[in-house]
């Protein structure tokens, strides 16, 4: 097995664990910070909106080696006040362009602005490109870009409520709004224009969060089936080993994923300028990021904090703190049941030492070391199931059964 194959099968089983739902007050505080610098960017900054948006009329040309003031002055020179104009660098495809965006202009307004660049800036006629989009429409795209936020929203908390519960659909949208936040701070403090490519990208790396936090959701709930009624691991407990052992699935799709997208980003910011292809990909590439961030450190442990208020989880709380002397473990080593998948938890917190492939040993069996004392009672009325061997203490069985000539008793369980 590779080594990050043993990594994995660590994180799954328990043997490698980290405490990412008991350190919540840390996560929470990182992405404050990272949301109130968005908050700022965004208030001092502000968005740049597209053409789209705001409507208005928009220029396009070569650099024929004049400065954004000189461009400025021309164009305000033909009549035009108060004009937007960029200097997109093109390494490759065609050289350096200027763009201009001015308010919304008739023709004759427009084809005086055309006729200022080609006589004081030396710029052809055919090399200059008019585009005119009026408020209304833009102000239209706004909308349409609004209602279907909301849409989406709306049909998450109706989804999540239905196949899993309410207090996941709230925390599955806390996260989101968490990532759609950062992504728009970034946006104002990077200075890129708001399109309707950025739109689709929004909407796309919403899809993406939702997608990994119902992952986690769903390992989740399997981890917390049945859980109130024992006295072996917490609800953050078991909630914590579901973040670990879909960690690396997480890590591996938000990588394959970032990869492309990275790419795409420097193609379309350092070579190709301002357009389409820049504006989606870095919309794509904060949100993968901030997704794949929250899924992890952000929507699970808003969950267990809402779980844990429940008065079942608080009493059985109560009953591993009682287990364990007082002191509950962070992390929960687990086994994994041969058969089905089901999660048996052996919590070990002074050795940390759970069980490879979750057999149970015979009464007596010297493996009673490698899980805690149990009174036979997890406090449910029924008897706790048998302390679950290490897998060192079943390869040690194993072969003194071999040495014996004998059948192991692992092949004998079955």
């Amino acid at each position: 097995m590779s080594k990050l194959g043993s990594i994995g099968h660590g994180l799954y089983t328990g043997q490698i664990s980290f405490d990412f739902v008991g350190r919540w007050r840390r996560w929470f505080t990182l992405s404050a910070v990272v949301i109130v610098i968005g908050l700022i960017g965004l208030g001092v900054r502000g968005l740049h909106l597209g053409l789209e948006f705001k409507g208005g009329t928009e220029f396009t040309f070569p650099d024929k080696g004049y400065s954004t003031s000189q461009v400025a002055d021309v164009v305000s020179g033909a009549g035009v006040s108060d004009p937007v104009v960029q200097h997109l660098s093109r390494p490759g495809v065609g050289g350096a362009t200027f763009q201009v965006q001015t308010k919304a202009l008739d023709k004759s307004a427009s084809d005086a602005v055309i006729k200022a660049i080609t006589t004081k800036l030396g710029v052809p006629a055919d090399e200059v490109s008019t585009t005119t989009v009026g408020a209304s429409w833009g102000k239209q795209i706004t909308n349409k870009a609004v209602e279907s936020l909301i849409v989406f929203l709306v049909a998450v908390v109706l989804y999540l409520t239905l196949f899993f519960e309410w207090k996941m659909a709230i925390s599955a949208i806390i996260a989101l709004l968490h990532d759609l936040i950062i992504t728009v701070g970034i946006y104002a403090l990077v200075g890129f224009d708001v399109t309707p490519a950025t739109v689709i990208g929004l909407l796309t790396i919403l899809g993406y969060s939702l997608y990994d936090t119902v992952v986690v959701f769903d390992k989740v709930r399997e981890n917390t089936r049945g859980i109130a009624g024992g006295s072996r691991m917490t609800y953050s407990q078991a909630a914590n080993l579901a973040v670990n052992q879909t960690l690396v699935r997480s890590i591996n799709t938000s990588v394959i994923a970032l990869l492309p997208v990275a790419s795409l980003l420097f193609v379309g910011a350092g070579l190709l300028g301002a357009g389409s292809l820049k504006d989606l990909a870095l919309a794509l590439f904060v949100g993968l990021a901030t997704g794949t961030y929250s899924s992890i450190f952000v929507a699970t442990p808003i969950l267990t904090l809402l779980k844990e208020r429940e008065p079942q989880f608080r009493a059985l709380a109560k009953r591993v703190a009682t287990r364990y002397g007082g002191q509950v473990p962070a992390t929960v080593p687990v086994a994994v049941a041969a058969g089905g998948g089901t999660v048996t938890a052996a919590i070990d917190p002074a050795a940390g030492s759970p069980s490879a492939h979750g057999q149970t040993p015979a009464p007596g069996d010297a493996s009673r070391r490698d899980a805690p004392a149990d009174d036979g009672d997890d406090g449910d009325g029924t008897p706790s199931a048998q302390p679950i061997a290490s897998g060192a203490v079943i390869r040690r069985q194993q072969a003194n059964a071999r040495r014996r000539g004998r059948p192991s008793s692992k092949k004998r369980r079955r």
